[in-house]
């Protein structure tokens, strides 16, 4: 929504986070400070989270970002296609993308920040290795605007 560009090439080399929200979704809401707290953590290490708003105006996100402001890069499903690549239906759904440009690991549902960090320990952020451990995620039923 700042006017930035991102594409493959730019974002080479760097560790992507896609987070797809919405903004009447209650697990979004809560996932959105510590995504923004871990987007800040390793941000000197490469990592990049774009927030991708699906389905959603440009005016509904915006009021929305004002009465809940994120310093992630938001991004509107009017510029990217991304959301269907990735199949998001129900939210969050979380894909990560590593220094190559392949997919890491994707999440669907919210399980806060641990479960968060060890999405990033697949793109070698934040540890060695993965954590298969299991989880408890939750996302929001399917809306159809």
């Amino acid at each position: 929504m700042a006017g930035e560009t991102f594409n493959n090439s730019t974002l080479m080399g760097k560790v992507v986070l896609v987070e797809f929200w919405t903004t009447w979704c209650p697990y979004c809401k809560r996932d959105a400070e510590p995504l923004d707290d871990l987007a800040e953590e390793f941000g000197k290490d490469g990592l990049v989270l774009l927030a991708v708003d699906v389905g959603e105006s440009k005016k509904t996100v915006k009021a929305f970002l004002e009465q809940n402001p994120r310093r992630a890069k938001v991004v509107l499903m009017e510029d990217t296609n991304l959301a269907a690549m990735f199949a998001a239906k129900r939210f969050p759904k979380y894909a990560l993308i590593d220094r190559e440009g392949k997919v890491a690991g994707e999440q669907n549902g919210s399980g806060g920040d641990a479960s968060l960090r060890r999405l990033l320990r697949k793109a070698g952020l934040g540890g060695e290795g993965t954590d298969d451990a299991p989880i408890e995620l939750r996302s929001s039923p399917r809306r159809t605007p």
